[in-house]
């Protein structure tokens, strides 16, 4: 077989981390349901002594994941808000952090209701344009945290001009990268620092698990990110490490399916009546389409432009209307799963966010965020166009 190092992404996602069993040969690796291992003597252990600090499963979901982000490590969660707040952690009291404004309503609730608290700063800014977070970076700035596209505007960052700017200040720079997967952005070729991912989402893609995952090339950060995991234990289960690592085989097939859905699906959607809005990185009309069709790009270098499309129904009672008429669309908090699923941001996923903030942003009461499966498209195309009534 060719040399690991060439592998593509597929065949790494199949075959990294997924080695046949040495001892029987099985081809699906066994699950290590132990919480506990065996020491030969005082000291003297096999490699592993407790899960806590590190399993042989999850082992070989971070030597997956790291193999898919094109990173040195990997460091697996208990949940993506998890690994956000490990992330976070990296740093002390006044220190500053500077945050995508249209971010996850989950990272802002944990930045301003918990580790504010404990004396740390944060700043919620517009990071779509790079010199915009270049004029935000004080002195005591320690870390730039973007999301693109973000959640659920779908705004995007330039990663490589942010990048250059963040190195050039010794400011880190971290992605959340969940809504794109590893499939249809890799932020550490373009000189982030950190990427975070709910693997909950498009790395799962069944929402049947919880998880989150950070990946860097940076030895010092992963060594510091693992005294944390094993100092605040906030790690996943072996069991859903395992099915994490079933999951990612079919990442591929998986996320270009449901990207080519949803392209179709935009497209269609500008010509409906009775929408505000169709707010999608591929439509020409996007204010940012370039920077998608330049840094979104999937593993062969074909342009993606993602899941996830937003519209905005224009009243509640239209939005009710449409909610309620949806079949094959389930109403549901989060993404990237086979199932295609929609949620109103303003009372779900971004609940936590103040009312005046969210409105300042653009998240209306009648902003609906869908995240498109991979179901056949025409049985989706359906499902909108009853539920719009058109």
């Amino acid at each position: 077989m060719a040399n690991k190092k060439n592998w593509k992404f597929s065949t790494k996602a199949i075959h990294v981390g997924n080695e046949a069993d040495t001892e029987s040969g099985s081809v699906s690796p066994p699950i290590h349901l132990t919480s506990t291992f065996k020491q030969d003597a005082v000291g003297k252990t096999r490699g592993f002594d407790y899960s806590r600090v590190s399993n042989p499963t999850r082992q070989r979901l971070e030597k997956n994941l790291a193999a898919l982000d094109n990173a040195k490590h990997a460091i697996c969660y208990s949940t993506g808000m998890a690994a956000t707040t490990a992330l976070f952690q990296l740093f002390d009291a006044g220190d500053h952090i500077l945050i995508s404004r249209n971010t996850y309503g989950g990272t802002y609730r944990m930045a301003m209701n918990v580790l504010q608290r404990q004396g740390m700063e944060f700043e919620w800014i517009d990071t779509r344009d790079p010199v915009n977070v270049e004029k935000h970076i004080r002195p005591n700035t320690k870390l730039v945290h973007v999301e693109t596209p973000t959640n659920p505007l779908l705004e995007l960052c330039n990663l490589e001009a942010t990048s250059v700017i963040c190195k050039k200040a010794g400011v880190y720079l971290s992605v959340d990268n969940s809504f794109m997967s590893p499939y249809g952005q890799r932020p550490l070729d373009l000189g982030v620092d950190v990427v975070m991912q709910s693997s909950t989402k498009s790395l799962s893609g069944h929402s049947d698990i919880l998880g989150g995952v950070l990946t860097t090339n940076d030895d010092d950060l992963d060594e510091r990110l693992r005294f944390l995991l094993k100092a605040t234990g906030a790690v996943p289960s072996p069991f859903d490490n395992w099915i994490l690592l079933r999951s990612t085989k079919t990442l591929g097939l998986r996320y270009q399916k449901s990207t080519d859905n949803a392209a179709e699906l935009a497209t269609w959607l500008c010509k409906q009546k009775g929408l505000d809005r169709v707010l999608y990185p591929g439509l020409n009309s996007h204010p940012q389409h370039e920077i998608a069709v330049k840094q979104q790009r999937s593993p062969s270098g074909d342009v993606i432009f993602g899941h996830m499309i937003s519209i905005d129904i224009g009243s509640i009672d239209a939005r009710d209307r449409f909610l309620e008429r949806l079949e094959v669309f389930t109403l549901a908090e989060s993404l990237g799963g086979v199932e295609s699923l929609v949620c109103v941001p303003y009372n779900m996923t971004h609940a936590a966010i103040p009312v005046d903030v969210k409105l300042e942003m653009g998240i209306t009461e009648t902003l609906i965020r869908l995240s498109i499966g991979i179901e056949d498209v025409a049985d989706l195309k359906d499902d909108l166009q009853n539920a719009l009534g058109n």
